[in-house]
Formats: C-alpha cells, structure tokens, sequence
C-alpha cells in the first residue's frame, strides 16, 4: 500500500528496483545520486523476501523521482517497531525525511498490537535528531547500571 502525504510518496520497492540496486543499475526514475550505501544495504536484506509492511522508497510526487528510502524493521518486537530512512543528498535540507518519517510512524501505530516506534540515532548527527523531532517523536534515554 502506498502512503502518500503532501509532496511524496512512499510506496514499496519492486523486485526490479532491488535487482538492480543489487546490480549498480540506475533507473531512469530515480534522482541521479540514488541510491545511497544505505539503500544498498536495504536492497541486500529484501532480496528474495516478502516485504509486508516494512520498507518503502520515497518518491518526490512533482518530480516522480526515487529520493530516498525508508523503513520499518518488521516485525514489531513487544509492540515497537524500529524506522529507519535516508534521503539523498541532492534533496536534503527540503523536509523530506521529517514528512516520510511522520507519515510511516502514523501508519506504524495504526497496526494491531503496535504502541511504539523508535529510531536510533547518534546525538553527534544533529540534522537526524531533528528529522525524528519534526516527525514527533521524543528523546528518552535508557540507563544500565551495576
């Protein structure tokens, strides 16, 4: 199912796109720096897998270009669900990671048996930080102690 919000679309990734970011092929629909290492890696893990609900690509509707992706590392783990995304860098800085992200956390929670999404980001790439608090979500911090 695709998601679609007010300048993108996130829509899941087809056997020909994972072949060929597989293969160092560039599709004529997509932004002429994707894909990015990440997308590599996310293409590696769907090979030869049903997706289901998980990973998207994200698709800038005025241009109809590939941009980026995103995902939600399935299946849920006690009710939370881990995202992840990236966007290229020819189209950062335009708010595209905060609006996929907000619209594939809205559609995280409305999945049976899911209350919470999380993302892991380093506190040292402040631009990540700020995608996931314009996507609204919150910091918390975990401590382990002896």
């Amino acid at each position: 199912m695709d998601l679609t919000t007010g300048r993108l679309v996130l829509r899941p990734w087809s056997p020909h796109e994972i072949t060929a970011v597989l293969d160092g092929d560039h599709l004529a629909h997509w932004a002429p720096d994707f894909p990015a290492e990440g997308d590599h890696v996310i293409a590696g893990l769907l090979a030869g897998q049903a997706d289901g609900y998980g990973h998207r690509l994200i698709v800038e509707r005025e241009s109809g270009l590939v941009v980026g992706s995103i995902g939600l590392f399935w299946p849920p783990n006690e009710g939370t669900l881990e995202i992840g995304y990236g966007v290229v860098p020819s189209r950062r800085g335009r708010g595209y990671a905060s609006e996929a992200t907000r619209a594939l956390v809205e559609f995280a929670l409305g999945l049976p048996g899911v209350h919470t999404v999380h993302a892991d980001v380093e506190p040292s790439n402040p631009a990540s930080v700020r995608v996931l608090e314009k996507a609204g979500l919150r910091p918390i911090m975990v401590r382990y102690a002896t």
